[in-house]
């Protein structure tokens, strides 16, 4: 049965990524036709120069970069953790480890070439989010995969290549390319765009409009209710 395609660019260190997922599957859970939609994550890094420093806190990091205060770093993130919470995850950014995030997308393009995408997404966004554990270290991140039913081991041979990089960096330019300018953002069927965390309402919306669209041209296979003696092009009568 042929699917509607819906590709989502995203960054696992990015807090309404991860609350836009939760409103998008609230939407999808409603829509009648879920069946006939295939979702594709893709990547993309909002700070791909950051490095991986697991000793430092999380707030101050944010201050410094953005030039503002101490204070003003923990209201902002109290603030993303009480939006968070509305929709049933837990922030806790003072457990957050700073890392840059190209070998989680790496280890994302490993589960999605084996079916694994969206457990993949889900697992690294709360490992990061909720867990704080670090998704920068490579050990860590096999662990992770290993439990949604990838090789550990063959995760960590992997990490120890530039395997499935290019990968990453083409979606980075695809999206770019597309009219990403932040994420997180979904494509419907390369016709239609929604970014960031919207509310159920519009991304239903949205899934009802492409759909009616799409459905034009991939009409729903006929449900045969009996079947009697025929012919067939090629074949005997029977």
């Amino acid at each position: 049965m042929e699917k509607m395609k819906i590709e989502i660019w995203s960054d696992v260190m990015c807090p309404f990524c991860y609350i836009g997922k939760r409103k998008f599957e609230a939407a999808l859970e409603k829509f009648p036709h879920k069946d006939r939609v295939e979702i594709e994550w893709k990547s993309f890094q909002l700070d791909p120069d950051m490095k991986n420093e697991p000793g430092r806190n999380l707030y101050q990091y944010l201050a410094e970069r953005k030039g503002q205060s101490l204070e003003w770093s923990k209201q902002m993130h109290d603030s993303l953790a009480q939006t968070a919470r509305a929709v049933g995850l837990e922030y806790n950014f003072d457990r957050a480890v700073i890392a840059n995030s190209f070998d989680a997308h790496r280890v994302m393009q490993m589960a999605k070439a084996q079916g694994l995408g969206d457990a993949a997404e889900e697992r690294i966004f709360r490992a990061y989010f909720t867990e704080g554990k670090n998704t920068g270290d490579a050990e860590t991140l096999a662990t992770l995969a290993a439990e949604i039913g990838m090789d550990r081991k063959a995760v960590l041979q992997m990490l120890a290549t530039d395997a499935y990089a290019a990968e990453v960096r083409y979606e980075i330019e695809e999206g770019q390319a597309l009219g990403l300018r932040g994420v997180p953002f979904f494509v419907i069927d390369r016709k239609y765009g929604v970014s960031g965390a919207q509310e159920p309402a519009v991304f239903s919306e949205a899934l009802q409009q492409s759909f009616a669209e799409w459905q034009k041209t991939h009409p729903e296979p006929l449900e045969m209710l009996s079947s009697g003696a025929s012919c067939t092009p090629g074949e005997e009568c029977k």
